[in-house]
């Protein structure tokens, strides 16, 4: 019982790592890549500790994990949000979507 529990977290792991890889190649500017990839990378990694821990029972390893777990999700946000001031801080401005027509009056796609 336990393996398909460690397997179904392993395959949510790999699942979120895809999305946040396509995000990151999709995206049009760098926040909006962060966010994909932070978030998604937060929730493959804690899915693959998830795992982990199932794999190894009630032990020691379980209570490592777990800190290391702790520390990964209060350490990825704080990363993600000093790379976007830095970019903030340099001058990269968000990616805004040009609305067509609004003087000629042509309709928006």
């Amino acid at each position: 019982m336990t393996e398909y529990i460690v397997y179904g977290f392993l395959i949510l792991g790999v699942i979120f790592n895809l999305m946040g890889l396509i995000g990151v190649l999709v995206f049009p500017d760098p926040y909006t890549r962060l966010q994909a990839s932070s978030t998604c990378s937060t929730t493959a990694v804690i899915s693959v500790f998830i795992a982990a821990m199932a794999g190894a029972g009630f032990s020691a390893v379980t209570g490592k994990i777990l800190v290391i777990t702790l520390f990964f999700f209060i350490s990825s946000p704080v990363s993600a949000h000093i790379i976007a001031r830095f970019a903030w801080n340099n001058g990269i401005t968000p990616w805004r979507r040009i609305k067509k027509g609004i003087d000629s009056g042509e309709e928006n796609d």
